[in-house]
């Protein structure tokens, strides 16, 4: 046992819960501390809007999180958590009252997408099948050996293309489209490279391990997670924020599921000049206006179909979801944002009272945009929607500044941790990635590979170079 027995960790998202569990099972005494009254960071479920109406604040759909290679290794089913899968895991509307309804499966999926359905098989067939080894590769700093080098080379001849040269693959503007949806996750412009790559793997996720929410909301993930550390002996702390690292010694452990930007905050004092330079110099991403909403009923759908899916791409054409990502990474307010739109009371009745409904809706605007989104936004739904606002019975806004309000990690509104385009995505957030100047204080958010999403796979990592330093 290494002789640093106590690790504190600042943060209880699902990365900073996940360094933290892996510190306790290697028999460390944890400790961790969260300046919210509840914790979960971007995975907390919350009244919003009216009472009985429960909403995810953060993520609420979670492929990378039923995937997760280390949430898949702990037993968070006995600690109540539970996957809901809707009968599709996305659907994506047309102006014309259709729906693009992607199947999990892959020859339903390929049935669906006619012309398309044999190159869309083949982009992602190989990973989809293979996730278990997959995952793992995909979920970790790069560059690293492979443990599957003929797997991995096949996705990297993609994984830097545009989502733009991928989807001319295709034949149909539709599936363009879909790509193009799964693609402005990234929050990139289409035409930049790795754009491509996160279309791919979200493409992948979808049929490897579907793209389910958590019965109860997003803090069933956060609550089992807390009862699991709880068991190994950890222990969590809410409502005690950390404004330094001073008093702490550097005989403890220190892990942050913190970005650049607060790390320097409260730990400037023991870092380099020159390591702090380089926390300067990290660059956040777009940020995300967000809507929560109470529904009297369903969304009404032009295209029925779209009520298979708790996810919605609301944008059109690939052009058009081009263009609002284009406008967003130059820094200027898209007329036609983009919406991903996600309805999780369809498939589990906790979240509503009887026969009402809840919606999460967002659209990415400018780091720290002050600008109300709402009419661009529900323009957006009701284009696919006729009738939406009508079945409104209350709605919660958050702008980018609201966000951070509420989780100091969201700068700006940037729900990804920072930019991932390639220099950021390959130094993230230095070429140290979890390590820093002081030996021992780490960094484990969302700010570190492999980057944004509920996976808990950033505290994973960072925990494990932490504890192989100690040894």
């Amino acid at each position: 046992m290494p002789n640093r027995s106590k690790a504190r960790v600042i943060g209880s998202g699902p990365n900073g819960l996940s360094a933290a569990i892996v510190l306790a099972q290697a028999g460390l005494q944890v400790e961790v501390f969260e300046a919210e009254v509840i914790p979960g960071g971007g995975a907390r479920t919350m009244e919003l809007t009216l009472p009985g109406f429960l909403h995810d604040f953060g993520s609420a759909v979670h492929p990378l999180g039923s995937g997760s290679p280390f949430f898949s290794s702990l037993p968070l089913q006995k600690h109540g958590l539970e996957w809901i899968y809707s009968p599709a895991p996305l659907a994506h509307p047309f102006d014309d009252g259709t729906a693009v309804v992607l199947q999990r499966n892959l020859d339903h999926a390929k049935k669906c997408l006619g012309a398309d359905g044999d190159a869309w098989r083949k982009l992602v067939k190989p990973f989809a099948e293979n996730w278990s080894e997959f995952a793992p590769e995909v979920l970790r700093p790069l560059p690293a050996i492979p443990k599957h080098p003929l797997l991995m080379a096949r996705f990297g001849l993609r994984a830097l293309l545009s989502a733009k040269t991928i989807a001319c693959r295709f034949r149909s503007d539709r599936t363009r489209a879909l790509f193009a949806g799964f693609a402005a996750h990234s929050f990139l412009a289409l035409d930049e490279p790795l754009s491509g790559a996160f279309g791919m793997l979200m493409a992948i996720s979808a049929h490897a391990v579907g793209w389910p929410v958590a019965r109860g909301g997003s803090q069933s993930i956060s609550n089992a997670l807390c009862r699991h550390l709880a068991i190994l002996g950890g222990k969590v702390t809410t409502s005690s924020r950390v404004e330094s690292l001073d008093a702490w010694t550097d005989d403890d452990l220190i892990l942050c599921d913190v970005t650049p930007r607060q790390l320097l905050r409260i730990a400037g004092g023991r870092l380099s000049d020159s390591f702090k330079y380089k926390l300067e110099k990290f660059r956040y991403g777009p940020g995300v206006f967000k809507v929560d909403y109470a529904l009297s009923e369903p969304i009404p759908w032009k295209a029925a179909e779209c009520t298979r899916a708790a996810t919605v791409h609301v944008g059109g054409s690939f052009e058009e979801i081009a263009a609002s990502e284009k406008s967003v990474r130059g820094g200027q307010i898209a007329a036609r944002p983009f919406v991903l739109l996600v309805q999780p009371s369809l498939f589990d009745s906790s979240r509503a009272p009887a026969d009402k409904h809840t919606a999460w809706a967002y659209c990415h605007v400018p780091n720290g945009a002050k600008e109300d989104m709402l009419a661009q936004l529900e323009s957006q739904i009701e284009r696919f929607a006729p009738g939406f606002r009508e079945i409104v019975l209350a709605r919660r806004i958050f702008a980018p500044a609201d966000l951070e309000k509420m989780d100091a990690n969201l700068v700006g509104g940037d729900i990804g941790g920072g930019v991932v385009d390639l220099r950021q995505f390959l130094f993230r957030p230095t070429w140290r990635h979890y390590g820093t100047s002081a030996q021992n204080i780490y960094i484990c958010s969302a700010s570190t590979p492999p980057g944004g999403a509920v996976h808990g796979m950033c505290g994973y990592h960072a925990a494990k170079m932490a504890l192989a330093r100690l040894r």
